[in-house]
């Protein structure tokens, strides 16, 4: 699955398209459908790394779009919408929204409020690193991981996780250390959400999960990316 930078969800195709021109001439790779149904096939064959989405759509509305995929991701959500008030703007947020803007809003709020979210979610980006360990590759700016040249899907959160690991590897990275710097100081995860995490990534990463050789458990205190094993 490839990956691209900004779906835009809206039915408004004049105001869609100035807005997807806006942004590409800032160097974002972008897609516009005009309804929830056609997002849901798009992202069949695209990883986006953030959704612009508009409330009033035809059929399933972006609410219940939203609603939808916070079922099986994280992805960034910026609601634009014509639909002023607070119970409106409220809903869109505890919907795991991570931004809403009013229309009509300007080209420049809106790129200043896809630029704060893209920076919360995925870091400065220009600060960014590939990563290579025998056959497996870790890209933190296009946050794209591919193994024996094959790309793997992984979710924000693995991601997050993984790329944190390859950046202390070699390194014994304490539980508390790894909840605090990859959830956030204040966040209600359990420490054993990591584990969780660490799973799914050897299913994903490792020959043998059983016996892994990069994402190794350190009994008592956490976990180890180890980069000196010849895979």
């Amino acid at each position: 699955m490839h990956t691209k930078d900004i779906l835009i969800v809206d039915d408004d195709s004049a105001l869609a398209m100035i807005t997807k021109d806006l942004l590409e001439d800032y160097e974002y790779s972008v897609d516009w459908v005009a309804s929830a149904e056609k997002a849901y096939d798009i992202i069949l064959d695209y990883s986006y790394r953030l959704i612009v989405l508009d409330i009033n759509l035809p059929g399933e509305s972006g609410f219940e779009f939203c609603k939808e995929l916070r079922k099986t991701g994280t992805i960034p959500i910026v609601f634009i919408s014509a639909r002023t008030s607070e119970t409106d703007r409220i809903t869109g947020l505890d919907l795991g929204a991570d931004d809403y803007l009013t229309k009509p809003y300007s080209l420049g709020e809106l790129l200043s409020r896809i630029k704060a979210t893209l920076r919360r979610t995925y870091g400065f980006l220009e600060n960014g690193k590939n990563y290579a360990f025998g056959s497996m590759t870790v890209d933190t700016v296009t946050r794209q991981v591919t193994l024996e040249g094959k790309e793997v899907s992984l979710s924000l959160k693995e991601f997050d996780l993984l790329k944190y690991m390859v950046e202390h590897k070699d390194t014994i990275l304490k539980k508390e250390k790894i909840l605090s710097e990859v959830w956030g100081t204040f966040s209600q995860v359990e420490l054993s959400t990591i584990a969780v995490h660490i799973r799914w990534l050897r299913e994903k990463l490792e020959k043998d999960p059983s016996k892994p050789v990069r994402l190794k458990t350190v009994w008592g205190i956490g976990y180890l990316f180890d980069s000196r094993q010849e895979v």
